[in-house]
């Protein structure tokens, strides 16, 4: 299972990393992350976007949700059965912020090796045979940041902009049902226990993954607010 994890997941985003950092005309390993974050965010988009297509038509039907809690507050069976028949209707679903979290969960996993591994001679045993092979990697970025060693400004920086992604996305619907319970959980989770999880790893980890992680959030923040969708929409005649 962990060959197979690798292959799928680790090998391939080593080797773009390297790749990267081979071809950009100035070989900076920061660099190098911040492009493999934006390429990772253009193939997450159309899912990212459609689940906050989701979440903000779920926080649209605030209003018919808390009436039909009302109308059946006495009746918790029938309470549920509604409020699934309204998501129906209205074509959306309470697990819909799950699954850029749990597209994300293996990449961030197989980053935390990638980035702990990117200096060491094992790193080159596993690149592809069409990816140019450095004789090193200077992991001095931006002059100044060593991204093989712990930073905690990053690390600080990494649990914020979580924090901050978090509290822009739509909040999840207060139905009664097995679904909206979850999704509360997930979001309650995503919103406060996440930016924490991230900071404490990012103070141990290398730096390269805080750094990862920040780009990531700081993209999230701009599709939250609606930036890059105006930017991309045309303008009315």
């Amino acid at each position: 299972m962990q060959a197979l994890f690798s292959e799928i997941f680790t090998r391939p985003l080593l080797n773009l990393l390297i790749f990267l950092y081979q071809t950009l005309p100035v070989q900076d390993l920061g660099l190098a992350i911040i492009l493999l974050t934006i390429l990772i965010r253009v193939i997450l988009f159309p899912f990212v976007a459609k689940s906050i297509k989701a979440q903000k038509a779920l926080a649209e039907i605030q209003p018919e949700l808390k009436a039909v809690q009302e109308k059946y507050k006495n009746n918790k069976e029938e309470q549920a059965k509604q409020i699934m028949e309204l998501y129906r209707a209205r074509g959306v679903s309470p697990f819909s912020g799950c699954l850029p979290v749990l597209i994300q969960l293996p990449l961030l996993f197989a980053l935390f090796w990638v980035f702990s591994a990117i200096v060491g001679p094992g790193a080159i045993e596993k690149l592809y045979s069409f990816v140019p092979h450095p004789d090193s990697i200077n992991t001095i970025t931006f002059g100044f940041l060593d991204l093989a060693k712990p930073s905690a400004a990053l690390a600080i920086l990494a649990g914020a902009t979580q924090f901050l992604q978090a509290y822009l996305t739509p909040q999840a619907p207060t139905g009664a049902t097995q679904g909206s319970t979850f999704a509360k959980s997930l979001q309650w989770q995503t919103t406060y226990f996440l930016p924490i999880f991230i900071t404490v790893i990012a103070f141990r980890f290398a730096s390269a993954l805080p750094l990862y992680w920040t780009v990531l959030n700081i993209i999230g923040v701009i599709q939250q607010s609606g930036v890059i969708g105006r930017i991309f929409r045309r303008p009315r005649q």
